[in-house]
């Protein structure tokens, strides 16, 4: 018979996470807590608590106290970016969001993965980027090494695995391109 995977020889390499065990069950402790009880309306005060835990957010950021991070330190967030009720950002690897994007509910950003071609079944983990201005709408899953382009909109419920290029509208599992998206227009 043969052997695809053996868990029991898995290791999680020296360092992997980029701070202690201990740390980082500081920090979950905390995310339940201090982000997940925190009312609605207290922005601020959930970037505060994820910036003291080495994330790098911006202006105006509005995240949702549903909202998950694995690992704080690993992600960018620029100006007056949204993160939706239970959207969660896998931060095994960086997770950098441009400014003005949205990152809505249930949306999943993966950084992590294993080798399933390897009996120890290591990691394979990639950085995503979500760029300036894109939306990734209800329920989207962003795939390990994903870049979304610049003003990009990702339909509800699409699976991500591939890069995005700007300014494109695309949906579904498989992704489509479904064509260009045109700039706003202001009052």
């Amino acid at each position: 018979m043969a052997t695809y995977q053996d868990l029991g020889l898995f290791r999680v390499p020296a360092g992997f996470r980029g701070r202690s065990g201990l740390y980082v069950q500081l920090w979950w402790i905390v995310q339940a807590v201090l982000i997940g009880l925190s009312p609605q309306p207290l922005h601020g005060w959930r970037a505060m608590v994820l910036r003291a835990f080495g994330a790098r957010v911006g202006r105006g950021v509005k995240i949702r106290p549903s909202a998950r991070i694995t690992y704080p330190w690993r992600v960018t967030i620029g100006d007056n970016v949204w993160i939706g009720d239970r959207a969660e950002l896998y931060s095994l690897a960086e997770i950098d969001i441009g400014d003005n994007a949205c990152v809505s509910q249930d949306c999943y950003v993966c950084t992590g993965s294993h080798d399933h071609r390897q009996i120890d079944f290591r990691y394979d983990c990639r950085p995503v980027r979500i760029g300036a201005e894109s939306w990734l709408a209800a329920g989207c899953f962003v795939g390990p090494g994903v870049s979304i382009g610049e003003g990009a909109v990702i339909g509800a419920r699409s699976l991500i695995l591939r890069d995005v290029p700007p300014a494109r509208i695309c949906a579904g599992n498989p992704l489509r391109d479904l064509g260009p998206r045109a700039a706003a227009v202001s009052d």
